[in-house]
């Protein structure tokens, strides 16, 4: 049977490079955005033929709604992967006494709160499939920063929202593995450099990647495969991405 891959959160980054190494690999793939119009999203429905779902994943029902049609369409997700930063511009670098109280509540609901809603769904999901050979029900993976373990200046509502996830995520892996469903935390301690239409690698603050000092989301997407696939007597729990040369 072909396994179902789910990503929430649909961008040109880790969300794409995931979607294409899981569809290459033979698994049937759903991304889920608030806007499934996007060109990236197209693109993959085109050349790698992706299912691409709407949802807010801040929204219960909406994530139930996505679960119950994916599972309808494609089948129950073995893979699901929450890949949303849940920052908007205008809580970036806000000084403590400046930031707006909603916003600061938006980035939760974005990030931490959709990560437990989408992690609820999966894994009322997975439980209720039968393990396989090696006694795995499923893989539920988090996709972080490094606001995960360090809290920078002019960043407090990031901070809250991925301590959070990380919180959730080791909760979750605590429960859940025990009952065969790997749960994995990735905080990425580095800028994201994702390929543009000339061929180079660039984020939109760090600039253009040289000489690799930027995270690569297919070698990123390589990992979560890795984590998907490990035999179930060395799953790891967390694992943290950064470039070689990267002061940390």
């Amino acid at each position: 049977m072909t396994e179902v891959a789910l990503i929430v959160g649909g961008g040109p980054g880790v969300s794409a490079s995931c979607a294409r190494l899981f569809a290459q690999n033979g698994m049937s793939v759903a991304i889920a955005a608030r806007n499934p119009g996007k060109p990236v999203l197209t693109q993959l429905v085109e050349e790698h033929a992706v299912s691409v779902y709407e949802c807010d994943a801040a929204e219960p029902d909406s994530v139930t709604r996505l679960f119950q049609t994916v599972s309808e369409d494609l089948g129950s997700p073995k893979l699901v992967v929450h890949n949303i930063d849940g920052r908007t511009q205008h809580i970036f670098r806000k000084e403590i006494t400046a930031a707006d109280p909603e916003l600061v509540l938006d980035t939760i609901k974005n990030s931490a709160y959709s990560a437990f809603l989408v992690g609820q769904q999966a894994a009322l999901s997975m439980l209720a499939n039968s393990p396989d050979e090696q006694g795995h029900r499923g893989t539920i993976i988090f996709t972080n920063a490094s606001a995960a373990f360090k809290g920078y200046p002019k960043s407090g509502a990031f901070a809250i929202a991925s301590h959070g996830k990380s919180g959730l995520a080791q909760s979750m892996a605590r429960e859940l593995m025990p009952q065969g469903i790997h749960v994995a935390h990735v905080p990425i301690d580095a800028a994201i450099g994702w390929t543009q239409e000339d061929g180079t690698r660039s984020h939109r603050l760090a600039g253009t990647t040289v000489d690799d000092n930027m995270a690569d989301p297919d070698q990123i997407a390589q990992t979560y495969l890795y984590l998907h696939r490990q035999h179930r007597s060395t799953w790891v729990f967390e694992v943290v991405l950064r470039p070689w040369v990267e002061n940390w």
